[in-house]
Formats: C-alpha cells, sequence, structure tokens
C-alpha cells in the first residue's frame, strides 16, 4: 500500500488488487488499512516525483492537443487520469485509433515504465462515458464508444459508477437499480424525489448526457532564459556574471507577477573544441529551494555555490536558467519588535549551501520519526540537509 508507514496519520493514497479485495480504500487511514492487511507491505510516497511524472505526461499530451484536464495532486482520488480534448484532431494527426498510438508511444517516451504498467484509453462524447470506457479498457486496447451512444455503452454496468457517494450506491442497490440502464429508465422526478439534486445527476449520467463541461487546467508557469558566452569561459567569475543577470532578470518577473519559485534547473552548455574525450556536450543541475522565492539574491549564491564546488569540465559556451514550481508568493507576518534575519541568512538556506560546499554526507539535520516511540533513540533520526536535484550529462 502506498501511503505511509501503518503508524504515520497520512491516509491511504493506492493499494493493489489484493489488498483492495481484502476492503482497502483510497483515502482510509493508514492504521485502518494495517488492521485489514496487517501483512501488507506499506510503501512511504515520494509526491514531488509523483507530480513531476504527472507534469512530464501533461507536455508529452499538450504536442497533440491543447485541452488538456487533469489532476497533478498524488492525494487527488483522480490522480493518473488524464482527460485530453480531441475533436477536430483527426485531419491533424490521423483516426482515433492512430490518435491513440501517438499517444501512448509519447508517454511511454516521458515516462519511464509507462509501457509495462499499461495504458488504458476511453473515448467518448461526454467526460463520464470516457472514463467509464477507460476504467473497462484493457491496456493497449481502447474502448471507443460510437457517437450519441454512451446510454447503450452505460446501460449494462453498475450502477454504482454513476456517483462516489456511498450511502446512495447502497439505496440504488436496496431498490434494486444495480444496473446503469435501469436508473436511465426511471422519470427525472422520480429519482429527484429520492436522491434531491443528486438525483439529477444520476439520471444526466445515466442517459449519457454532460453534465461536467470540459475546463481545460492551466499549466504551471515556467519561466526560462539563456545567454551565450562569447568567447567560451572556462573561469567561474565571467560564469558569475551571466548568472547574476539570468537570476537578476528572472526573479524580477517573479516579483511583478506575484509568484515565487520552488527550484530552478541550470543547463551548462560546453565548448568541446578543447576538452577531454568523453565529456558530455551538456550539464544539467536541479537544484530545489529551502522555501519557495523570488530572492535573486538567495538563488543566485546557492546555484554558485554549486558551480564552485563541482567546476565544469570544459569552457561554458552557454548558461541557461529555469524556474520551475511558480506559485503565488506567501506572505509572512514578522514581530514588530524582534530584529529580523535576511531570508538569505535563514536556515534553510544557509544548510543547503554549506551541503554543496562541503558535502551532503557531512551536513545533517535532526528529523523526528516516531515521536511515540518506547525508545528515545528510535524517536529520530538523520536526514540528508541537501537539497540538491539529481546532476545528469
Amino acid at each position: 500500500m502506498l501511503g505511509g508507514r501503518p503508524w504515520d496519520p497520512g491516509p491511504v493514497i493506492d493499494a493493489s488488487p489484493d489488498a483492495r479485495a481484502m476492503g482497502v480504500r483510497r483515502g482510509m487511514p493508514l492504521g485502518s488499512a494495517h488492521r485489514l492487511v496487517p501483512e501488507a507491505t506499506f510503501i512511504e510516497p515520494d509526491p514531488d516525483a509523483d507530480r513531476a511524472a504527472a507534469e512530464r505526461a501533461f507536455e508529452a499530451l499538450g504536442a497533440f492537443s491543447p485541452s488538456l484536464a487533469g489532476s497533478g495532486d498524488p492525494t487527488d482520488a483522480a490522480f493518473g487520469l488524464f482527460e485530453v480534448g480531441i475533436d477536430g484532431l483527426g485531419p491533424l494527426w490521423g483516426l482515433e485509433p492512430v490518435l491513440v498510438e501517438r499517444l501512448g508511444a509519447a508517454l511511454a517516451a516521458s515516462l519511464r515504465g509507462a509501457s509495462e504498467l499499461g495504458l488504458r484509453v476511453g473515448i467518448a462524447g461526454t467526460r463520464f462515458a470516457a472514463t467509464i470506457a477507460a476504467v473497462h479498457a484493457r491496456s493497449g486496447t481502447p474502448i471507443l464508444v460510437p457517437p450519441c451512444a454512451e446510454a447503450a455503452f452505460l446501460a449494462p454496468r453498475p450502477s454504482g459508477l454513476l456517483t462516489t457517494d456511498a450511502d446512495i450506491r447502497a439505496r440504488l442497490t436496496r431498490f434494486g437499480l444495480r444496473q446503469i440502464g435501469t436508473v436511465a429508465e426511471l422519470p427525472r422526478s422520480a429519482l429527484i424525489a429520492r436522491f434531491g439534486e443528486e438525483g439529477a445527476r444520476l439520471h444526466a449520467r445515466a442517459r449519457g448526457e454532460e453534465i461536467d463541461p470540459f475546463r481545460a487546467r492551466c499549466a504551471p508557469e515556467r519561466l526560462a532564459l539563456g545567454l551565450p558566452i562569447e568567447p567560451p569561459a572556462e573561469e567561474l567569475e565571467p560564469l558569475r556574471f551571466v548568472l547574476h543577470r539570468l537570476v537578476a532578470a528572472l526573479a524580477a518577473q517573479l516579483t511583478g507577477r506575484g509568484l515565487a519559485a520552488d527550484r530552478a534547473q541550470l543547463v551548462v552548455e560546453l565548448d568541446l573544441a578543447f576538452a577531454p574525450t568523453g565529456t558530455p556536450p551538456r550539464i544539467e543541475v536541479e537544484q530545489r529551494f529551502p522555501e519557495p522565492t523570488a530572492d535573486a539574491e538567495a538563488v543566485e549564491r546557492l546555484l554558485f555555490a554549486h558551480l564552485e564546488r563541482t567546476p565544469p569540465p570544459a569552457a561554458v559556451a552557454r548558461l541557461g536558467l529555469e524556474l520551475r514550481g511558480t506559485a503565488p508568493a506567501a506572505g509572512q507576518q514578522l514581530p514588530l519588535f524582534v530584529p529580523q534575519a535576511a531570508r538569505t541568512a535563514r536556515l534553510g538556506w544557509q544548510l543547503a549551501r554549506l551541503a554543496l560546499t562541503y558535502g551532503e554526507d557531512r551536513i545533517r539535520r535532526v528529523a523526528i520519526t516516531d515521536p511515540e516511540a518506547p525508545l528515545a533513540e528510535t524517536r529520530w533520526a538523520w536526514r540528508s540537509a541537501s537539497l540538491e536535484g539529481e546532476r545528469v550529462p
């Protein structure tokens, strides 16, 4: 089960088919899931990696259609469900089966392991029918609902699919309304009398009518800028000058829009004219910040500390910088009579720079893991103070 350890306060994010067969459901407390399946393996989640995977999927799908919807929040019950508006895309990408193949290939290329996990695809005229088609589809075999045939497709399906309300599901079963087609045959007024406004939604869904209009998601804003270096620089001081210009320009954009970024990606393109054999042409460094910020000085110091610790192996021909994870900047209430330390002097930023300077294995912080553990030494653990991302060629 995914969500954390049994004693953690969080909910179950996902569960295997065997665990679901024993009563485990998304959203239930981890302790309750442990009591149902004590022999299960509990896996701690990695929300940042899941969000990054979802954004890569949205980017891959966005190359085919501008109409995308879905959730990038791993705790959302709809996480992993991607909606793509394909009306009018036939002349551009081909018929629907061809488009499905292309979408699957793009997702498999952007998500490692997507081909092994399997992509289930459903196509219909309404969002609800398309979702049900995707749920019942098999990997590699999409279900295409013919136009105006949504009601006929839904008719033999269980009526519990019409709502997420457990009480209404139980009442539908008690009334003998076990199939969607049976619900569709009832008068709309009868369902409203029994279930109120939810009855009207049940009736519309059962008859294949669209009740949830498609609302395309707003992609998170990403700010990027790059500058060439002529001639290519081998020393760090010219790189610091260029880095200062990049950070200042992007931080001004963040401040002007009232935003803050939680990470940066620095791209170093190398001049290989006199470089040793096997030197990569570019180096990408993703650096996570201790907190979302638009402070140019703090970002510059952190990125330059990374360059000082790991200098480029060849002359640098271009620097590129992208600020990611932008969100509205949050304010902070400060005391009136207490001297305020600068943002760059906060503990998180200091620890991040120290870890870059002296090595992640030498700078640690204490984290409380289980405050109720019987032994004091098992209540805490050492954690790395570095927030550095993976450095890849």
